[in-house]
């Protein structure tokens, strides 16, 4: 029988491991949550305080007050505050200046609407024990809450990174930060109608959600936009000229995802009576396309064709997308024949039929000049130009037969 190796950390007491972990690059600290049980525990111990919601704040403060980033394990780095019957703040401090506030609530809650504004552009006496809070993640605000979340969110002025994810009832937004705020992600906040930027810094901006009116107060160039608007305006009376100020800020973006009917109904009819304007940076396009029938294809086509730099495009098929109302059948031919000279890649992705990714394909390639890409289909095998130039033909065939 083989001897049993001794683990030599197994006798050490807490705060000689945590002195350990304080020794460690912080990106490797939290990897030793791994090694047993006792090192997960150590990373998940939890502080549990209770009061009211005026409290929290000011819990929030201390605890991040009391965190040393040095030294992970000496406080706590998860926090558990009540204050209402089955409503909690859960907060946890992650490496590189990361933090989690969740605010979930008992099902009993009545959701009401409300308004939020964070103002980061304040200045704050900052003491050299406070944690420096780079990236927040905001989850599950509600009206009751709302007023403490834009406060604890207002005093983090070092905050690089805000994510938004389903606040339920929050219909209006204002994000200030002229200085340290670059990027900004809103994720499934469903009732939102209106938000208002004014973040001359913000470089990428990921939306999904039902479109608001969105206001950049100050201009900026996004480098990477998800604009996810698959489920169509949040207001009925949405016009063209309404995206218009968000159309500048991603003209010039070299990572981009837009809806099929983003670009028909909001982007199309304010650039079509200019013959020059091009998405000239765009290397990567991520399409989320409505398959309606044999012509559905051509907005992507007409919207490539705006593209001369494209290097990779990936097309979901998402036929639950919104479709705008009417059509735009001359829009093609109201594009000038610009071909693609750069495309590496397609990928497609939620596609149930081979034969709707093979006709997409085909129809994809002859925009591309030089050597063909490689494509890639929803269920991970690779699509061969020649096969697809075969297989359209063979299909068109057996359409014919069928007629007969």
């Amino acid at each position: 029988m083989e001897a049993s190796v001794e683990d030599p950390f197994s006798n050490l007491p807490d705060e000689i491991l945590s002195c350990i972990v304080s020794f460690l690059p912080s990106e490797y600290a939290l990897e030793t949550s791994l090694i047993s049980t006792r090192w997960k525990d150590l990373w998940n111990q939890v502080l549990i305080r209770q009061g009211t919601t005026q409290d929290i704040a000011a819990a929030v403060a201390e605890f991040l007050a009391r965190f040393e980033e040095l030294d992970p394990l000496k406080h706590p780095r998860k926090l558990q505050f009540h204050f209402a019957q089955d409503t909690a703040l859960f907060a946890s401090i992650a490496t590189n200046g990361k933090l989690l506030l969740d605010f979930p609530c008992g099902s009993q809650h009545l959701e009401r609407k409300y308004e939020m504004q964070f103002m980061l552009n304040k200045h704050h006496t900052i003491t050299h024990h406070t944690f420096l809070v780079k990236t927040l993640y905001l989850k599950s605000v509600r009206d009751f809450t709302s007023e403490v979340a834009s406060s604890i969110v207002s005093n983090l002025e070092h905050l690089e990174k805000l994510v938004i994810v389903e606040c339920m009832g929050l219909q209006s937004l204002c994000v200030e930060s002229e200085s340290k705020l670059h990027k900004l992600t809103i994720l499934d906040c469903m009732e939102l109608k209106s938000l208002h930027l004014r973040t001359s810094k913000l470089k990428t901006f990921t939306y999904r959600g039902p479109l608001p009116r969105i206001w950049p107060e100050s201009h900026f160039n996004l480098s990477h936009a998800m604009l996810d608007f698959r489920h169509g305006p949040s207001c009925g009376d949405f016009k063209a000229q309404d995206f218009n100020e968000t159309l500048l800020t991603i003209k010039n973006s070299e990572a981009l995802t837009l809806c099929e009917w983003t670009f028909e109904a909001l982007i199309w009819p304010s650039i079509s009576p200019s013959v020059n304007f091009i998405f000239y940076r765009i290397r990567e396009l991520w399409w989320i396309h409505n398959h309606k029938g044999e012509n559905s294809i051509d907005t992507l086509v007409s919207f490539l064709k705006l593209c001369p730099a494209l290097e990779q495009l990936f097309v979901t098929s998402d036929p639950t997308c919104y479709s705008a109302p009417g059509s735009i059948s001359c829009l093609t031919q109201s594009t000038k024949n610009r071909k693609l000279e750069h495309v590496k890649r397609i990928t497609f992705m939620g596609f149930t039929k081979r034969v709707d990714e093979i006709s997409v394909a085909k129809e994809l390639i002859e925009l591309v000049k030089g050597e063909p890409p490689k494509i890639e289909t929803s269920d991970g095998n690779w699509l061969d130009v020649v096969f697809v130039h075969c297989a359209v033909s063979f299909f068109v065939c057996n359409e014919e037969r069928k007629m007969i």
